[in-house]
């Protein structure tokens, strides 16, 4: 397989500059027990601006589930906090706004554009294998306003090899790149889609890209929930995001679980 090589990288002052560039603020760590706790830690403490967290490795990452998120150094981990980014109520289709915005960032570097998928609720495939993941948090504030945290993890050059679901990484994908160029289009990504989402008003736009892109559609899957394998035809999603499987003439419409194919 081919690989394509993206020079770098950038210094932490011109990350932080793009990061700017795009609205946003940037606190860069060697090394953190979790992003996530970092930006939920900032957004409980009064920081009110789209601001990420990013570290070349972590202690202590956490996936969906409690799940241990493997975080040595060469891939990228970041977390950006969001201050009212929609009605709590829909706090957890900024899952799908996450997953479209690592999609695009992704596909800007062209070369395994073509092999990318998305599989419900928020991980991005490559190949049929899982890229990354993310962690969405919220929390209410003290004033009593909403916050929430996105974290991301980007297989970049490396991946786990004890996982449920098969993994990879864009280095064994054909893509060898810096954490500084992934990022880079990742924070792109995010201000695109966070503005098309606009507080959740724009979520149908965001429903019909993660549909355009999804994996599966029309055929059979297994949703893994805590106690209970459910069985059926993956029919899309409903209005807010949620999974609809066709068993029986049934449609039920499935908030959470890991999906199989």
């Amino acid at each position: 397989m081919s690989r394509t090589l993206l020079h770098g990288p950038f210094s932490k002052v011109a990350l932080t500059a793009i990061a700017r560039e795009l609205r946003f603020d940037l606190t860069r760590f060697e090394s953190i027990a979790s992003t996530n706790d970092a930006a939920m830690a900032f957004l409980r403490e009064g920081g009110f601006s789209d601001h990420w967290f990013v570290a070349d490795e972590q202690t202590g990452g956490r996936g969906r589930l409690g799940r241990q998120w493997s975080s040595p150094k060469g891939n990228l981990y970041a977390s950006l906090t969001l201050h009212m980014p929609c009605p709590i109520e829909y706090g957890f289709q900024l899952g799908f706004v996450a997953a479209l915005s690592i999609y695009d960032a992704v596909a800007s570097f062209g070369t395994v554009k073509d092999h990318l998928s998305l599989k419900w609720p928020n991980d991005v495939l490559s190949n049929g294998a899982k890229l990354s993941g993310i962690l969405v948090e919220g929390t209410m504030l003290p004033d009593g306003t909403f916050g929430a945290v996105i974290g991301c993890g980007i297989n970049v050059r490396s991946h786990p090899l004890d996982t449920p679901y098969p993994a990879t990484d864009l280095a064994e994908q054909g893509l060898v790149l810096t954490v500084e160029d992934m990022f880079a289009a990742l924070a792109k990504g995010f201000r695109a889609n966070l503005d098309c989402f606009d507080k959740g008003n724009g979520f149908r736009y965001i429903r019909s890209r993660w549909i355009e892109h999804a994996r599966g559609i029309g055929g059979p899957i297994s949703v893994r929930q805590v106690n209970d394998v459910i069985e059926g035809t993956f029919q899309g999603l409903d209005d807010q995001g949620k999974l609809l499987l066709a068993q029986d003439g049934k449609v039920t419409a499935i908030l959470a679980g890991d999906v199989f194919y």
